[in-house]
């Protein structure tokens, strides 16, 4: 099997001033976590490292179905993850697109534009959830300038949101792609579908077909 043990990767977390120490446990940044590329650079880990609750996410910007978990699910993954208690990796895909440079392909590449320590956590929650809320599969997509203003609005980083807006390579998305699917294969060979959630805890798919998914997840 593959890397599972070592995907979780140390986050650079934002300095919040000058403190107090009242008590010798260590404290949060009061900003909340932050953002980071996965080790083989294909991912983006969005929470605190070290929250008890670690899982995968498997999302094609043009998928309906991605668009219903964010639509359902998503204020709460924010919470969870601001709260330290949840950190996700997302693993874009782009099969959807029918030629390079397309849709799933623009928007997994501002994906990655926004990752990264000076992006916090619930800043990048909310861009994918902007991203998927207006989405229009089939068509030409959200322009970069678009993709930039929703990122802006998110909260995202405004050296991020102008590398968005001058349409800046992130990554090789081909190879992220091959990537992600090999993963995703490994891990359900016959249902290779978006969105998939993995439990980087157990290494076991999880039902999100079930309602109550993400809080038997949380409190197990």
């Amino acid at each position: 099997m593959r890397y599972w043990s070592v995907l979780v990767v140390a986050l650079v977390m934002l300095v919040g001033g000058c403190s107090k120490e009242i008590t010798g446990a260590a404290q949060m940044d009061p900003h909340g976590p932050t953002t980071a590329i996965s080790k083989d650079g294909f991912g983006i880990v969005v929470g605190d490292p070290n929250a008890r609750v670690h899982i995968e996410l498997y999302t094609e910007p043009q998928c309906n179905h991605c668009a219903d978990l964010q639509k359902d699910f998503g204020d709460q993954l924010s919470s969870y993850m601001k709260l330290g208690q949840l950190v996700v990796t997302y693993r874009p895909l782009t099969f959807l697109d029918d030629q390079p440079g397309g849709y799933s392909d623009r928007v997994a590449n501002a994906l990655f534009l926004a990752a990264g320590p000076d992006t916090l956590a619930k800043a990048f929650q909310a861009f994918v959830q902007d991203l998927w809320g207006h989405q229009s599969p089939g068509s030409k997509g959200p322009t970069d300038t678009q993709i930039a203003d929703m990122a802006r609005e998110s909260g995202v980083p405004p050296a991020a949101v102008d590398a968005m807006r001058a349409a800046k390579s992130a990554l090789d998305l081909q190879e992220m792609e091959d990537t992600n699917f090999e993963y995703l294969y490994e891990i359900d060979p016959m249902n290779t579908g978006t969105p998939t959630v993995f439990d980087l805890t157990t290494n076991k798919t999880v039902d999100i077909y079930d309602n109550n998914w993400l809080s038997k997840l949380m409190s197990s």
